[in-house]
Protein backbone atom coordinates (compact mmCIF):
# COMPACT_ATOMS: atom_id res chain seq x y z
CA UNK A 1 0.00 0.00 0.00
CA UNK A 2 1.28 3.46 -1.00
CA UNK A 3 2.61 5.85 1.80
CA UNK A 4 0.11 8.49 2.36
CA UNK A 5 1.35 11.79 4.51
CA UNK A 6 -1.60 12.24 7.32
CA UNK A 7 -4.13 14.71 7.22
CA UNK A 8 -3.49 18.09 8.81
CA UNK A 9 -5.27 18.19 12.35
CA UNK A 10 -7.19 21.12 13.32
CA UNK A 11 -4.28 22.51 15.09
CA UNK A 12 -2.02 22.92 12.71
CA UNK A 13 -4.55 24.15 10.14
CA UNK A 14 -5.76 26.84 12.70
CA UNK A 15 -2.26 27.60 13.61
CA UNK A 16 -1.78 28.14 9.94
CA UNK A 17 -4.68 30.49 9.62
CA UNK A 18 -3.53 33.10 12.18
CA UNK A 19 -2.07 35.62 9.51
CA UNK A 20 -5.31 35.80 7.94
CA UNK A 21 -7.28 36.10 10.72
CA UNK A 22 -4.44 38.93 12.31
CA UNK A 23 -5.06 40.70 8.87
CA UNK A 24 -8.68 40.86 9.19
CA UNK A 25 -8.56 41.33 12.84
CA UNK A 26 -6.23 44.62 11.94
CA UNK A 27 -8.70 45.95 9.37
CA UNK A 28 -12.09 45.09 10.95
CA UNK A 29 -10.87 46.27 14.53
CA UNK A 30 -9.47 50.13 13.20
CA UNK A 31 -11.93 51.90 14.30
CA UNK A 32 -12.77 51.15 17.44
CA UNK A 33 -9.18 50.74 18.50
CA UNK A 34 -8.26 54.25 17.23
CA UNK A 35 -11.88 55.47 19.30
CA UNK A 36 -11.05 53.52 22.98
CA UNK A 37 -6.88 54.54 22.11
CA UNK A 38 -8.37 58.33 22.11
CA UNK A 39 -10.84 57.80 25.47
CA UNK A 40 -7.82 56.21 27.62
CA UNK A 41 -4.79 59.01 26.27
CA UNK A 42 -7.20 61.31 27.80
CA UNK A 43 -8.24 59.75 30.57
CA UNK A 44 -5.39 57.04 31.72
CA UNK A 45 -6.24 54.67 34.25
CA UNK A 46 -4.54 54.89 37.56
CA UNK A 47 -4.89 50.74 37.79
CA UNK A 48 -5.07 48.10 34.63
CA UNK A 49 -6.74 44.66 35.87
CA UNK A 50 -6.68 42.07 33.38
CA UNK A 51 -8.98 38.98 33.92
CA UNK A 52 -8.31 35.32 32.35
CA UNK A 53 -7.53 31.65 32.26
CA UNK A 54 -5.42 29.31 30.54
CA UNK A 55 -3.83 30.37 27.51
CA UNK A 56 -5.91 33.86 27.35
CA UNK A 57 -4.23 34.58 30.53
CA UNK A 58 -0.73 34.35 28.65
CA UNK A 59 -1.65 37.04 26.35
CA UNK A 60 -3.13 39.07 29.44
CA UNK A 61 0.41 38.50 31.29
CA UNK A 62 1.88 39.71 27.29
CA UNK A 63 -0.26 42.33 27.85
CA UNK A 64 0.89 43.50 31.86
CA UNK A 65 4.71 43.43 30.21
CA UNK A 66 3.85 45.57 27.36
CA UNK A 67 1.69 48.25 29.27
CA UNK A 68 3.74 48.38 32.14
CA UNK A 69 7.16 48.67 29.83
CA UNK A 70 6.09 50.78 27.18
CA UNK A 71 2.95 52.62 29.01
CA UNK A 72 4.52 52.44 32.24
CA UNK A 73 0.91 51.86 33.41
CA UNK A 74 0.49 49.38 36.55
CA UNK A 75 -1.41 46.04 35.69
CA UNK A 76 -2.85 43.69 37.91
CA UNK A 77 -3.93 39.93 37.36
CA UNK A 78 -7.04 39.76 39.04
CA UNK A 79 -7.30 36.09 41.15
CA UNK A 80 -11.35 35.40 40.14
CA UNK A 81 -11.70 32.97 43.07
CA UNK A 82 -11.62 36.17 45.34
CA UNK A 83 -14.71 36.91 44.13
CA UNK A 84 -16.68 33.91 43.19
CA UNK A 85 -15.16 31.68 46.06
CA UNK A 86 -14.42 34.06 49.34
CA UNK A 87 -17.06 36.33 48.03
CA UNK A 88 -14.47 39.41 48.15
CA UNK A 89 -14.86 43.01 46.67
CA UNK A 90 -11.66 44.70 46.40
CA UNK A 91 -11.88 48.56 45.61
CA UNK A 92 -10.20 50.26 42.95
CA UNK A 93 -8.93 53.35 42.19
CA UNK A 94 -10.70 55.65 39.32
CA UNK A 95 -10.75 55.56 36.22
CA UNK A 96 -9.46 51.79 36.02
CA UNK A 97 -9.04 49.49 33.37
CA UNK A 98 -10.31 45.72 32.90
CA UNK A 99 -9.25 43.73 29.87
CA UNK A 100 -11.04 40.40 29.91
CA UNK A 101 -9.41 37.99 27.50
CA UNK A 102 -11.57 34.88 26.54
CA UNK A 103 -11.96 32.53 23.35
CA UNK A 104 -15.57 31.59 24.11
CA UNK A 105 -16.60 34.53 26.29
CA UNK A 106 -18.61 32.06 28.81
CA UNK A 107 -16.87 30.94 31.61
CA UNK A 108 -18.83 32.11 35.32
CA UNK A 109 -15.99 33.40 36.75
CA UNK A 110 -14.91 35.96 34.50
CA UNK A 111 -18.41 37.14 33.68
CA UNK A 112 -18.91 37.76 38.06
CA UNK A 113 -15.18 39.59 37.92
CA UNK A 114 -16.49 41.90 34.84
CA UNK A 115 -19.90 42.88 36.46
CA UNK A 116 -18.34 43.21 39.62
CA UNK A 117 -15.88 45.75 38.22
CA UNK A 118 -18.11 47.16 35.63
CA UNK A 119 -19.90 48.07 39.22
CA UNK A 120 -17.37 50.10 40.48
CA UNK A 121 -16.73 51.95 37.25
CA UNK A 122 -13.68 50.05 35.71
CA UNK A 123 -13.91 50.75 31.63
CA UNK A 124 -14.31 47.01 30.75
CA UNK A 125 -13.05 45.54 27.57
CA UNK A 126 -13.62 42.35 26.03
CA UNK A 127 -10.56 40.61 23.54
CA UNK A 128 -12.55 38.14 22.84
CA UNK A 129 -13.33 35.56 19.82
CA UNK A 130 -17.45 35.16 20.35
CA UNK A 131 -19.10 38.24 19.25
CA UNK A 132 -22.46 36.98 20.82
CA UNK A 133 -20.94 35.87 23.49
CA UNK A 134 -21.95 36.79 27.22
CA UNK A 135 -19.09 38.50 28.12
CA UNK A 136 -19.13 40.43 24.76
CA UNK A 137 -22.72 41.26 26.02
CA UNK A 138 -21.59 42.51 29.25
CA UNK A 139 -18.65 44.57 28.54
CA UNK A 140 -18.92 48.24 27.30
CA UNK A 141 -15.83 47.74 25.09
CA UNK A 142 -15.44 44.69 22.23
CA UNK A 143 -12.15 43.80 20.56
CA UNK A 144 -13.26 40.93 18.69
CA UNK A 145 -10.48 38.48 17.63
CA UNK A 146 -12.29 37.71 14.29
CA UNK A 147 -10.55 33.77 14.48
CA UNK A 148 -13.63 32.36 13.57
CA UNK A 149 -15.03 28.79 14.80
CA UNK A 150 -11.39 27.32 16.38
CA UNK A 151 -11.96 22.84 16.62
CA UNK A 152 -9.24 22.06 18.05
CA UNK A 153 -9.13 22.08 21.98
CA UNK A 154 -5.86 23.75 21.74
CA UNK A 155 -6.42 26.90 21.20
CA UNK A 156 -3.44 28.87 18.48
CA UNK A 157 -5.08 31.22 16.20
CA UNK A 158 -7.28 33.33 19.17
CA UNK A 159 -4.21 33.26 21.05
CA UNK A 160 -2.44 35.08 18.62
CA UNK A 161 -5.55 37.41 17.82
CA UNK A 162 -5.32 38.07 21.54
CA UNK A 163 -1.66 39.12 21.26
CA UNK A 164 -1.88 41.06 18.27
CA UNK A 165 -5.48 43.00 19.39
CA UNK A 166 -3.33 43.99 22.15
CA UNK A 167 -0.39 45.51 20.43
CA UNK A 168 -3.30 47.49 17.95
CA UNK A 169 -4.16 49.04 21.12
CA UNK A 170 -0.63 50.01 22.34
CA UNK A 171 -0.01 51.03 18.69
CA UNK A 172 -2.87 53.70 19.19
CA UNK A 173 -1.88 54.01 22.71
CA UNK A 174 2.14 55.50 22.34
CA UNK A 175 3.02 58.59 20.57
CA UNK A 176 4.31 58.65 17.51
CA UNK A 177 4.85 54.84 17.87
CA UNK A 178 7.19 52.72 15.33
CA UNK A 179 4.41 49.92 15.67
CA UNK A 180 1.92 51.60 14.02
CA UNK A 181 4.59 51.28 11.30
CA UNK A 182 5.10 47.70 11.22
CA UNK A 183 1.69 46.23 12.24
CA UNK A 184 0.43 45.94 8.46
CA UNK A 185 3.38 43.91 7.65
CA UNK A 186 2.42 41.58 10.82
CA UNK A 187 0.61 39.02 8.55
CA UNK A 188 3.20 38.35 6.16
CA UNK A 189 5.74 38.08 8.58
CA UNK A 190 3.57 35.51 10.56
CA UNK A 191 4.05 33.31 7.03
CA UNK A 192 7.41 33.56 7.30
CA UNK A 193 7.60 32.48 11.01
CA UNK A 194 5.87 29.10 9.93
CA UNK A 195 9.29 28.54 7.99
CA UNK A 196 11.18 28.16 11.28
CA UNK A 197 14.05 25.20 10.69
CA UNK A 198 14.38 22.74 13.07
CA UNK A 199 11.62 20.32 15.00
CA UNK A 200 11.54 19.01 18.17
CA UNK A 201 12.63 15.33 17.79
CA UNK A 202 14.92 15.59 20.82
CA UNK A 203 11.55 15.50 23.07
CA UNK A 204 9.80 12.01 21.69
CA UNK A 205 10.72 10.24 24.27
CA UNK A 206 11.18 12.95 27.23
CA UNK A 207 9.50 13.52 30.58
CA UNK A 208 10.23 16.39 31.85
CA UNK A 209 11.31 20.31 29.71
CA UNK A 210 11.88 23.43 31.28
CA UNK A 211 11.16 26.52 28.72
CA UNK A 212 12.40 29.63 29.67
CA UNK A 213 11.17 33.61 28.67
CA UNK A 214 12.44 36.60 29.48
CA UNK A 215 10.40 39.76 29.66
CA UNK A 216 8.04 40.10 26.04
CA UNK A 217 9.02 36.41 25.85
CA UNK A 218 8.20 35.08 29.36
CA UNK A 219 4.49 34.70 28.23
CA UNK A 220 5.05 32.90 25.28
CA UNK A 221 7.49 30.44 27.30
CA UNK A 222 4.53 29.74 29.19
CA UNK A 223 1.87 28.92 26.37
CA UNK A 224 4.50 26.38 25.10
CA UNK A 225 4.69 24.77 28.17
CA UNK A 226 1.07 24.58 28.67
CA UNK A 227 0.61 23.39 24.78
CA UNK A 228 3.30 20.71 25.13
CA UNK A 229 1.31 19.44 28.12
CA UNK A 230 -1.84 19.40 26.72
CA UNK A 231 -1.20 17.56 23.25
CA UNK A 232 2.00 16.56 23.65
CA UNK A 233 1.75 14.48 27.00
CA UNK A 234 5.12 16.08 28.24
CA UNK A 235 5.43 17.53 32.09
CA UNK A 236 6.77 20.96 30.39
CA UNK A 237 7.13 24.30 33.09
CA UNK A 238 7.21 27.25 32.33
CA UNK A 239 9.51 29.72 34.05
CA UNK A 240 11.00 33.32 33.53
CA UNK A 241 14.66 32.64 32.86
CA UNK A 242 15.43 34.82 36.42
CA UNK A 243 13.20 32.70 38.63
CA UNK A 244 14.30 29.94 36.97
CA UNK A 245 18.09 30.72 38.79
CA UNK A 246 16.11 30.86 41.94
CA UNK A 247 15.07 26.91 42.74
CA UNK A 248 13.97 25.43 39.44
CA UNK A 249 17.77 24.75 37.99
CA UNK A 250 18.58 22.37 40.97
CA UNK A 251 16.73 19.67 38.81
CA UNK A 252 19.15 19.70 35.77
CA UNK A 253 21.15 16.63 35.20
CA UNK A 254 22.87 15.90 31.94
CA UNK A 255 20.98 15.73 28.71
CA UNK A 256 18.02 17.72 30.85
CA UNK A 257 15.95 19.61 28.05
CA UNK A 258 15.82 23.11 28.25
CA UNK A 259 13.28 25.14 25.25
CA UNK A 260 14.58 28.79 25.44
CA UNK A 261 12.50 31.48 23.62
CA UNK A 262 15.21 34.41 22.79
CA UNK A 263 14.58 37.90 21.15
CA UNK A 264 16.68 40.64 20.28
CA UNK A 265 15.74 43.51 23.48
CA UNK A 266 16.79 44.60 26.42
CA UNK A 267 16.82 41.14 28.04
CA UNK A 268 18.98 39.43 25.36
CA UNK A 269 22.53 39.95 27.15
CA UNK A 270 21.13 38.20 30.52
CA UNK A 271 19.00 35.26 29.15
CA UNK A 272 21.90 34.18 26.79
CA UNK A 273 24.45 34.59 30.16
CA UNK A 274 21.90 32.00 31.71
CA UNK A 275 21.83 29.91 28.98
CA UNK A 276 25.79 29.62 28.72
CA UNK A 277 25.23 28.62 32.39
CA UNK A 278 22.74 26.08 32.00
CA UNK A 279 24.68 24.34 28.80
CA UNK A 280 27.87 24.34 31.21
CA UNK A 281 25.76 22.16 33.35
CA UNK A 282 24.93 20.10 31.38
CA UNK A 283 21.09 20.79 29.79
CA UNK A 284 20.56 20.07 26.56
CA UNK A 285 19.51 23.40 24.63
CA UNK A 286 17.01 23.57 22.13
CA UNK A 287 16.49 27.52 21.03
CA UNK A 288 14.07 28.71 19.20
CA UNK A 289 15.25 32.49 17.91
CA UNK A 290 16.01 34.62 15.41
CA UNK A 291 19.62 35.23 17.17
CA UNK A 292 22.48 34.12 15.93
CA UNK A 293 24.28 34.48 19.65
CA UNK A 294 21.62 32.48 20.24
CA UNK A 295 20.78 29.69 18.33
CA UNK A 296 24.83 29.17 18.32
CA UNK A 297 24.39 27.87 22.18
CA UNK A 298 21.82 25.17 20.63
CA UNK A 299 22.26 22.02 21.03
CA UNK A 300 19.09 21.60 19.00
CA UNK A 301 18.85 24.98 17.36
CA UNK A 302 15.41 25.84 15.85
CA UNK A 303 16.01 29.07 13.48
CA UNK A 304 13.32 31.68 12.99
CA UNK A 305 13.79 33.36 9.67
CA UNK A 306 12.21 36.71 10.32
CA UNK A 307 12.36 39.12 13.45
CA UNK A 308 10.42 42.68 14.18
CA UNK A 309 10.73 45.11 16.87
CA UNK A 310 10.56 43.99 20.34
CA UNK A 311 6.87 43.75 20.81
CA UNK A 312 6.18 41.59 17.79
CA UNK A 313 8.78 38.85 17.46
CA UNK A 314 7.08 37.40 19.99
CA UNK A 315 4.18 36.17 18.15
CA UNK A 316 6.68 35.14 15.79
CA UNK A 317 8.23 32.40 18.41
CA UNK A 318 4.51 31.35 19.18
CA UNK A 319 3.76 31.10 15.37
CA UNK A 320 6.85 28.99 14.57
CA UNK A 321 6.38 27.19 17.64
CA UNK A 322 2.73 25.48 17.38
CA UNK A 323 3.27 23.65 14.22
CA UNK A 324 6.71 21.79 15.36
CA UNK A 325 4.42 21.15 18.88
CA UNK A 326 1.56 19.77 16.93
CA UNK A 327 4.07 17.27 15.31
CA UNK A 328 5.50 16.31 18.66
CA UNK A 329 2.02 15.20 19.59
CA UNK A 330 1.67 13.09 16.04
CA UNK A 331 5.54 11.53 16.95
CA UNK A 332 4.42 10.51 20.59
CA UNK A 333 1.19 8.79 19.39
CA UNK A 334 -1.32 11.39 20.36
CA UNK A 335 -3.74 13.06 18.83
CA UNK A 336 -3.58 16.56 18.59
CA UNK A 337 -6.80 17.86 18.41
CA UNK A 338 -8.24 15.46 21.47
CA UNK A 339 -6.15 16.20 24.38
CA UNK A 340 -7.06 14.00 27.17
CA UNK A 341 -9.31 14.88 29.90
CA UNK A 342 -9.83 18.73 28.16
CA UNK A 343 -12.91 20.08 26.10
CA UNK A 344 -12.97 23.35 24.24
CA UNK A 345 -14.78 24.89 26.58
CA UNK A 346 -14.24 24.85 30.24
CA UNK A 347 -16.43 26.59 32.75
CA UNK A 348 -14.97 27.50 36.38
CA UNK A 349 -16.23 29.10 38.71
Amino acid sequence: MPYSEPMASWMRTEAEEAPKVIERLLRENEGEVRSLARFLRKRPPALTLTVARGSSDHAALFAKYLLEARLEWPVLSLAPSVLTLYRARPRVPFPSLLLAFSQSGESPDLLEVVSAYRSQGALTVALVNREESPLARMAEVVLPLHAGEEKAVAATKSFLAMLAATLHLLAQLVEESRLRQVLPALPEALHRALEASGELDYLEDAENLFVLGRGFTYPVALEAALKLKEVAGLHAEGFSAAEFLHGPQALLEAGFPVLALVQKDEALEALLSTLEGLKAKGAHLLVLSPEPDALALADSPLALPVASVPEITPLFLAQAFYPKAEALSRARGLDPDRPRHLTKVTRTR
